[in-house]
């Protein structure tokens, strides 16, 4: 039994009723596999195609390989999301097979080494709010900046995305026990510990003039209205001390994650504690960090290592 293209729409909106009801995903991952399932849809048709078939699938992603415009990972991405939709059909009996089963598509990704901020650009950037704070006239300014460097600190000290700090809510976190609970990918759970004092201390600041923004809910967070700080106010927050900082002018909040977990394995810590802490799903991807280790160790060995400089043989 095939899927007709009369047919996808319908069976696209159950599909997202089932991704929110029974798979509990975030608005933001249900965006991306509509919009890989519409943009599928949308050549069907441009192309006049009846029906789904493997051999259309075929020519679907053979025309990436000829456009050229997609990352090799954004195809697989596209791939992935359109293989879910399909045993979800499968799974609910609507169809009897895939279109993609024993599909054979092998796709080439190449690694990319992880963008991070040297020691001395991180220590800057969280020194940005304190200097900053020093020059600030207005208590409102200053209460801003409280809850900035609170921010800046929690990122890089827990390596956590900002889609993440944002669904932070008070319920989530407990400074007596140094705790939060985490919220990533799939709404899985993870439990960090807060190790660091001064982040401990930031946060408690933050929290005894955070009741001076009048908060309309309670996420940790709050914008200059009262309301759930987005992570575009995050990221606005973040290229404001980036530049006071002078560090990376390209650099992302993402950089304080990769920075952070290339650090932890670089002071030793293993590989599997590392993949819990950031909250992947598979060691695989936790694996691209020890790249960035590698590769700095290679650095200062061949440039430091005194052995270099020895000559033992005539």
């Amino acid at each position: 039994m095939t899927v007709s293209v009369s047919e996808l729409q319908e069976y696209l909106e159950k599909y997202v009723t089932y991704l929110i009801i029974e798979k509990n995903l975030s608005p933001k991952s249900i965006k991306a596999y509509l919009s890989d399932l519409n943009m599928l849809q949308n050549w069907l048709i441009e192309n006049k195609m009846n029906s789904v078939t493997s051999d259309i699938l075929h020519l679907y992603f053979h025309s990436f390989n000829n456009s050229c415009l997609l990352k090799d990972s954004t195809i697989k991405r596209k791939y992935i999301s359109i293989k879910a939709f399909f045993l979800f059909l499968v799974h609910k009996n609507w169809i009897e097979q895939s279109p993609l089963h024993n599909f054979g598509k092998r796709f080439k990704t190449s690694k990319r080494i992880p963008k991070t901020l040297a020691v001395e650009e991180i220590e800057r950037l969280l020194q940005s709010p304190l200097r900053d704070r020093e020059q600030l006239t207005t208590p409102f300014r200053t209460r801003l900046s409280i809850r900035n460097d609170a921010i800046i600190d929690l990122l890089f000290s827990t390596g956590i995305r900002i889609g993440e700090l944002a669904q932070i809510h008070l319920q989530d976190i407990d400074l007596k026990n140094r705790v939060v609970v985490i919220f990533g990918k799939g709404r899985k759970e993870r439990l960090l510990y807060l190790s660091s004092t001064e982040l401990i201390d930031k946060i408690n600041d933050w929290m005894e003039v955070r009741e001076l923004f009048r908060p309309q809910c309670d996420t940790l967070f709050l914008n200059k209205y009262g309301k759930a700080l987005s992570i575009y106010g995050i990221e606005d927050i973040f290229s404001k001390y980036r530049k006071l900082a002078s560090i990376n002018e390209k650099a992302t909040p993402h950089y304080l994650r990769h920075s952070f977990a290339t650090q932890l394995l670089e002071n030793g810590a293993d590989l599997r504690a590392v993949q819990e802490i950031l909250g992947h799903s598979s060691v695989s991807t936790t694996e691209i960090y020890t790249e960035v280790s590698v590769k700095r160790k290679r650095d200062v060995l061949s440039q430091f290592n005194p052995r270099n400089r020895l000559e033992t043989s005539k």
